[in-house]
């Protein structure tokens, strides 16, 4: 099974549980808790293969157990700031969301003395012992789905533990990693006298409101693309590209040692869109490789799909654009077979910029009216290595308060800035220093967006629309 998988990242809600007993059950109510409860992510995770002896996993979206291919699954976990005794531990861990998956043995987790292994080292060659004691074990597992385990005896206070996972079953599961966000594993430590938390079948609340975030023009030689990739390290959801994924074509090597090392370990999240310098290798072939599926149709580049009550399109402006084209035709259809009540756009070449180095893209005129015509709400593009907001503009780029979409330009995710030329109208908020990625949470009924600026910076951006 690949080792980059594209998932749907679904939240669900958690119980967390102080049975003394070994247990592994579907989560699917919510914790009614009077003790308290401290949530630890993974500051490492990872997976080894006797296949791949001395292949290193520990960028991967996903982590596997297995007895056949051999896969041995490695979590670590810091622990710290808790003040009173410890009553229960849980660990939660989701499954991918791909066929295979699923298996009839979730693992035995055990605990483990090494805690110094580094997820980036780790081989089927160089692993560390799971020399502990057996903390709890998983029954069947299917996918997309949230577990528990029990493993209070894996710690009493403050410190770095480590948690080994194997399978005895030759139908082995896989589960997301931390590079997956808002699906990595959790580590609930209970604290504290009180009552202890209680499953309550009448109490389950809304996931949280689906995150977007991304940008355009990311990774060359340089260092800006580490830290707008640092700045995804800190944020769940759903990462978007916006063309010129890397520098300078788009070659295999170039995603290899440019992409990969950065926002490459987002690459399980990520929902891309091609750009001119990913096509400077005939056809993005490195582009279409690398990504995979997660591009779309291999070689079209246009895509979409539906993220709470938005539908996202990711659109291809190296293509043909023109209203006849088969990517515009297949949009109008797109749009017109949606059944979200808001929509939200993206690709390279901006049709709106005040940017010196590329002029206001036309050609695209024809996605703009598409998604104007069907009252879509936000675009964004790249192309410009800048950040750049306007006023909601109908397609000839007048202010249309009713009906218009809000244009970005978000090409700060890594390559050198560009400066503005004549500012275009219309044209609301500007920056061409700072890196850094732009960040949309999508509610029922609207949207909110943030300018995240990379560490060092200060400039900011924010606000609100409305769905039409």
């Amino acid at each position: 099974m690949s080792t980059r998988k594209v998932r749907v990242v679904a939240v669900v809600s958690a119980v967390v549980t102080t049975a003394v007993a070994i247990t592994a059950a579907v989560l699917t109510h919510a914790p009614v808790a009077s003790a308290a409860t401290t949530t630890f992510t993974p500051v490492a995770d990872t997976y080894v293969s006797n296949q791949s002896p001395s292949t290193n996993f520990g960028t991967s979206g996903q982590l596997g157990v297995d007895a056949s291919e051999v896969k041995r699954m490695f979590l670590k976990f810091t622990v710290s700031g808790l003040t009173q005794p410890v009553t229960a531990v849980t660990l939660r861990i989701h499954t991918d969301d791909v066929s295979g998956a699923e298996s009839n043995s979730g693992g035995t987790f055990r605990a483990m003395s090494n805690t110094t292994w580094s997820e980036t080292a780790v081989t089927w060659n160089a692993q560390p012992g799971i020399d502990g004691a057996t903390l709890g074990s998983l029954g069947s597992v299917s996918r997309n789905t949230w577990y528990q385990v029990n493993v209070t005896g894996l710690l009493t206070g403050n410190g770095t533990f480590s948690i080994g996972v194997t399978s005895s079953s030759t139908n082995g599961a896989d589960y997301d990693s931390r590079e997956s966000g808002a699906t990595a594993p959790q580590l609930i430590v209970t604290t504290g006298t009180g009552p202890s938390p209680s499953p309550s079948p009448t109490v389950s609340p809304a996931p949280g409101d689906p995150v977007l975030v991304g940008a355009g023009d990311i990774a060359d030689s340089g260092s800006r693309d580490s830290a707008t990739a640092n700045l995804l390290d800190g944020i769940a959801g759903t990462v978007f590209t916006a063309g010129d994924n890397v520098y300078p074509n788009g070659t295999a090597s170039d995603f290899a040692n440019f992409y990969e090392p950065t926002w490459g370990r987002h690459k399980a999240r990520t929902r891309p869109a091609p750009g001119n310098h990913d096509y400077n290798t005939s056809g993005a072939t490195g582009y279409y490789n690398y990504f995979g599926a997660s591009a779309g149709p291999s070689g079209r580049g246009y895509y979409s799909y539906d993220l709470g009550n938005w539908h996202i399109v990711s659109l291809n402006s190296e293509v043909s654009t023109s209203s006849t084209s088969a990517q515009v035709q297949w949009l109008r259809a797109d749009l017109a077979a949606s059944t979200k009540p808001c929509t939200f756009a993206y690709w390279h070449k901006p049709r709106f910029t005040s940017g010196s180095n590329h002029a206001p893209n036309t050609a695209v005129g024809p996605m703009v009216q598409a998604l104007y015509d069907f009252n879509a709400e936000v675009i964004v593009a790249g192309h410009n290595h800048q950040y750049e907001r306007f006023a909601p503009m109908n397609p000839s780029g007048g202010l249309d308060t009713a009906r218009g979409i809000r244009h970005f330009v978000a090409g700060m995710g890594g390559a050198g800035a560009y400066s503005f030329g004549t500012i275009q109208p219309n044209s609301q908020a500007r920056n061409s220093g700072a890196a850094g990625v732009l960040k949309f949470t999508l509610h029922a009924n609207g949207y909110s967006w943030q300018f995240v600026p990379v560490a060092g910076q200060t400039y900011s951006d924010s606000g609100s629309g409305s769905c039409h």
